[in-house]
């Protein structure tokens, strides 16, 4: 079924919309939240909070495109339960994928007190607009899905070295970038 159609039941309050959701996207949205949580009860229970959530935000909402919103959604939902999971003990598993873009800023850097989130999002988007799509596909599979390189390297049929070389680039080019736009000095 086409996301039109989707956000439709949604609008009539069918009971198939989270139905046809999960049919279309719950696969992927299962394996973002597993990625984040490395945990699959936690993970089936952020699904059911995603769609509940969604089924909330839909009507008024009226996302476009709807895949975009969905994976937003459950991306949020699994962070703030992880979060939650790790306020007591440090759990390194993910921390690395964050730390690894913020280590781009220097130490006593405070974004929020240099430029607002929707400007820092204006500066990222503009950077990852000038990847190629497999440096695109990287990127945003290591820091946004929260993939391992293993399976990065493996869906692309490169080695994990090439895979590290390419962030490692792009984490250098990020950082000139967000230095020429201001945000950084």
């Amino acid at each position: 079924m086409d996301d039109g159609k989707i956000i439709e039941l949604f609008f009539a309050r069918s009971g198939d919309a989270v139905s046809e959701l999960d049919k279309k996207y719950g696969r992927t949205m299962m394996a973002l939240s597993k990625n984040i949580l490395h945990n699959e009860q936690d993970a089936e229970e952020c699904l059911n909070d995603a769609y509940l959530g969604i089924w909330h935000a839909i009507p008024p909402e009226k996302p476009s495109p709807l895949s975009a919103y969905v994976h937003k959604v459950i991306r949020n939902v699994s962070l703030k339960r992880y979060r939650r999971n790790t306020a007591a003990k440090r759990d390194a598993r993910n921390t690395v994928s964050i730390e690894e873009i913020a280590d781009i800023l220097p130490d006593n850097y405070d974004v929020t007190e240099q430029i607002t989130e929707s400007e820092l999002s204006d500066v990222l988007n503009s950077y990852l607009s000038r990847l190629d799509r497999v440096n695109l596909y990287i990127f945003m599979h290591k820091y946004w899905y929260f993939d391992p390189v293993s399976e990065i390297s493996e869906k692309l049929g490169m080695t994990e070295a090439a895979v590290y070389l390419r962030l490692q680039r792009m984490k250098n080019g990020l950082n000139k970038h967000l230095i020429q736009k201001g945000v950084m000095k």
